[in-house]
Order: C-alpha cells, then sequence, then structure tokens
C-alpha cells in the first residue's frame, strides 16, 4: 500500500495563498484517481478535488475557480493550489486516492491549514 505524506499548511489571512504537497512512497501512476480531503473541526471529511493519471481535474463547487489540483507522476506528487482562501477553507487537508471506502485507513496524517478573517 502506498504511503501518503501531505506537506505545506499553515497561517494564512482571507485572500492568501497555500500550495499543499502530497508525496507518495511508491508510485501513483496506476492510480486512476487522485484526490484531495478536508475535515473542518466538528465535519464530516469531504472531497476538494480530484485529478486523474492525465491530468483531467474536478472540484467541488466551494473551492471552484480558486483551487488548483495537479499531480506529477514522474515525482510520485500530488498538489493543491489554493488562492483567495476564506476562513471557512479552514482545516485538515488529506490526499488519498479517489473514491475511498468508508473502511480506508491509510490516511496519512493532513495538513493544517487555518484561514484567519
Amino acid at each position: 500500500q502506498v504511503q501518503l505524506v501531505e506537506s505545506g499548511g499553515g497561517l494564512v489571512q482571507a485572500g492568501g495563498s497555500l500550495r499543499l504537497s502530497c508525496t507518495a512512497s511508491g508510485s501513483i501512476f496506476s492510480i486512476d484517481y487522485m484526490g484531495w480531503y478536508r475535515q473542518a473541526p466538528g465535519k464530516q471529511r469531504e472531497l476538494v478535488a480530484t485529478v486523474t493519471r492525465r491530468g483531467t481535474t474536478n472540484y467541488a463547487d466551494s473551492v471552484k475557480g480558486r483551487f488548483t489540483i495537479s499531480r506529477d507522476n514522474a515525482k510520485n506528487t500530488v498538489y493543491l493550489q489554493m488562492n483567495s482562501l476564506k476562513p471557512e477553507d479552514t482545516a485538515v487537508y488529506y490526499c488519498a486516492p479517489w473514491p475511498v471506502s468508508s473502511s480506508y485507513r491509510y490516511w496519512g496524517q493532513g495538513t493544517q491549514v487555518t484561514v484567519s478573517s
């Protein structure tokens, strides 16, 4: 099972930007869809964006036009560029294949994103 390590989170003011990275311990080339997810305090984890092996992307309505997901299969890394950040984007961000079952147990430690108003 490929292990995933997220990084790049931090504290930023509303309107600011962050770039998250997710590095895999092995090849992600064979994984059709990779996704970024997030979990805010007291809320369920939600899907933010997905990217296919060939670079086709899809976004949750709440981040469309502000976030950009990409992947570099040669580097086994998935990125999430986040612009025009809002306080409601505050959450722990995780990457994982998509879809994942409710029993998926290979979540990484995530990276905290905090957006101040």
